[in-house]
């Protein structure tokens, strides 16, 4: 199983993120939260990308900002060219 989580460096994303690893999906964990500090909030796509593997799956963080077109179409064509398909968005 394929996923893409978005926003999940923190909250319902990095639940969601990790119960699909726990499933054994490789899951693409994307978000703008790179570094511990880059949100006040806590967390980042890293961590959770870790946890999803420690959790059975396949993590894989990938930074985006999803309120650039250019840059979400570029992270969709790259699930496109590693898998050749998406099971869960």
């Amino acid at each position: 199983m394929i996923a893409v989580v978005t926003g999940a460096s923190r909250g319902a994303g990095r639940g969601i993120a990790i119960a699909l690893g726990a499933a054994g999906a490789t899951v693409y964990v994307s978000g703008r939260s790179v570094a511990a500090g880059d949100s006040q909030y806590g967390g980042t796509i890293r961590e959770t990308a870790d946890l999803v593997t420690s959790s059975g799956g396949r993590g894989v963080a990938v930074a985006v900002d999803h309120e650039d077109d250019g840059a979400v179409a570029a992270f969709f064509e790259r699930v496109k060219a590693e898998h050749g398909r998406m099971d869960i968005l």
